[in-house]
Order: structure tokens, then C-alpha cells, then sequence
């Protein structure tokens, strides 16, 4: 099969390229996946498990990309839940070969039914930003109506996320970006603007929950607005809090069936939007790597026809 590579860790983007890779074997309890659809994060060739399996050694080369949309062509061992010619779309393991391939391997707890009437580009898009928007306000936020809800990096994948899901939690909802943003991140379901250009703490008026997408000076600063017994939620980075009056959490997304099922049913309903950049084939996938999205939202790589 083809698929994007990674040989050298020093290399980085630059040491991407399209191979011939063997087709993938289904252990058990995993499901082999024709793929129609992936996603990649630019920052996943600097995880370790981009280059090393769950015991440390050295798997390359690796075939990076972890969100994935298409069809169960093959079922391992003992697998259930899925069936032979389902849609499906999901995340596969960090410490496994990708989703920038014409097949994947993944376990069936990692991935969810697809229904007939979303297409792949869009289901590829939104299983990481979906799921670490989600978790970050009801698992480890617990965000409720009638807070306020202040996140950074409001414009990007995670960040619209947060808007439209805070926002139809009940929560008043600002999102923190640059001038040129702002028409975004207030489509994308927030109520007001802040412009971290010109003011990085945006007044004096308390935050119930602080989801901080950035890291770094700017998370810290809007920390102070933090209410007493507030909550930051990181993602970049662990929080750098000097205060004890709020709580801090730093968090890695993990795969959730369930949560997948709530995310995709959001998206047939309407009433979560996925933000999708330029769409590419599988043969662009390493400059696109190298380039990022010439349009806003998600780049997202075309595998196979629909």
C-alpha cells in the first residue's frame, strides 16, 4: 500500500516521503481500515510515540497522521462491535502506524460508527480537536450554564470547538485570538472578543473557566482573571499557577466511543461545526506537513474516493 513516512527524527517534516509499506495485520481486536479520509497534527513528529512502540524500541519508519475516516475492510481476531463494510471514524494509537496510508490498523474501542450522511473529510477533521474540546469543559472542566467560559486560540480546530460546545452548555462564552480572527471566532459561537494583540488580560470582569489552547506568558496572565475556585484547563502545556484558589489541569486527549458518538450526532444535527482548510491527496500529505493550510481550518488528506 502507499503511505507517508518517516525515517530520520532529526529530519523532521523533511524526512517525510510517499513509500510502498506492507498492507497493516489486524491484532486482536482491531479492525482494518480503508481509508478514505486523514487528519494529521504538525507537532505529532516531536512525540516520542511517533517513533517508539508502548515498550520503547524503535518502530520506523513510522507513518504518522492519527485521525482517520473510512471503511472496516477486515476484522482481527475476536474483534466485535464492528462489522465488515461499516463507516467508521475515530483515532488511531499513538504508538501504532497512522492514518496518512491507504489502510490502518486500530482497535475498535478507538473508533466510532460513521453515519451515511457526513461525509469522511468532515469526520477526519474533528475526532482530536473534537474530543480535547470536549473533555477539556465536561470531563475535567465540568463547565455549567451560566459561567463564563475564556479560551485561547480561539480560531483553531480545538478552540471553535470549545466556542460552539461551551456556548450550547449554557456558558458565555470569549474567545481570545488576533484582529484578523475575530469575525471567526465569533461565528464559531463566541459571545465576545478579546484581542490579545492589544490587551493580553482583556478587563477585570471574572472567568469561571479558563481553557488555555497557547501556553506560555498568555495563559498565565489571563489566569489572574480566574474567579476564586475556578478552573484552568491546559493543553500545551502543564499550567504555570501560582495561585490556590483555582484548580489547574493539564491534560493528553484520549479516545472516547462515546464521546464520539455525542460529537458526530452534534455534527448531523447541526449544531457542531467542523472547520475544514485545504484538502489534499495522500501524494501532498509531506509538503502539506512543511506548509500548513492556505484557507482556514483543518488541512485534511483525501485518500481514497468516496
Amino acid at each position: 500500500m502507499k503511505a507517508i513516512t518517516a525515517s530520520d527524527r532529526e529530519a523532521g517534516i523533511a524526512g517525510l516521503k510517499l513509500q510502498e509499506r506492507p498492507y497493516p495485520h489486524a491484532a486482536e481486536n482491531d479492525v482494518i481500515v480503508r481509508v478514505h479520509a486523514a487528519g494529521f497534527t504538525t507537532g505529532e513528529l516531536e512525540w516520542p510515540g511517533t517513533w517508539t512502540d508502548r515498550a520503547g524500541r524503535d518502530r520506523t519508519p513510522t507513518i504518522p497522521g492519527h485521525e482517520v475516516a473510512g471503511v472496516v475492510v477486515e476484522l482481527g481476531y475476536g474483534t466485535t462491535g464492528l462489522t465488515v463494510g461499516q463507516r467508521v471514524f475515530g483515532i488511531a494509537d499513538w504508538t501504532r502506524d497512522g492514518s496518512l496510508a491507504e489502510y490502518v490498523a486500530v482497535e475498535t474501542r478507538n473508533l466510532a460508527p460513521l453515519p451515511a450522511d457526513i461525509d469522511f473529510v468532515s469526520a477526519a477533521s474533528l475526532p482530536i480537536s473534537g474530543l480535547t474540546a470536549f473533555q477539556g469543559l465536561f470531563v475535567h472542566g465540568t463547565v455549567a450554564a451560566g459561567q463564563t467560559v475564556l479560551v485561547t486560540g480561539a480560531a483553531g480546530g480545538v478552540g471553535t470547538a470549545v466556542c460552539q460546545l461551551a456556548r450550547a452548555a449554557g456558558a458565555f462564552v470569549i474567545g481570545a485570538g488576533r484582529k484578523q480572527q475575530e469575525a471567526r471566532i465569533l461565528e464559531a459561537g463566541a459571545h465576545s472578543f478579546l484581542n490579545l494583540d492589544d490587551d493580553p488580560i482583556g478587563g477585570n470582569d471574572p472567568i469561571d473557566l479558563l481553557f488555555d489552547v497557547l501556553g506560555g506568558a498568555v495563559g498565565v496572565r489571563l489566569s489572574e482573571r480566574i474567579r476564586p475556585g475556578g478552573t484552568q484547563i491546559s493543553i500545551a502545556s502543564p499550567p504555570d499557577v501560582s495561585r490556590a484558589d483555582i484548580s489547574a489541569h493539564f491534560f493528553v486527549v484520549e479516545t472516547d466511543r462515546g464521546q464520539l458518538i455525542d460529537l458526530i450526532g452534534r455534527v448531523g444535527t447541526g449544531r457542531l461545526r467542523t472547520y475544514v482548510g485545504d484538502v489534499v491527496p495522500l501524494e501532498k500529505a509531506a509538503a502539506a506537513f512543511a506548509t500548513g493550510s492556505t484557507a482556514p481550518g483543518k488541512i485534511v488528506v483525501k485518500v481514497a474516493a468516496d
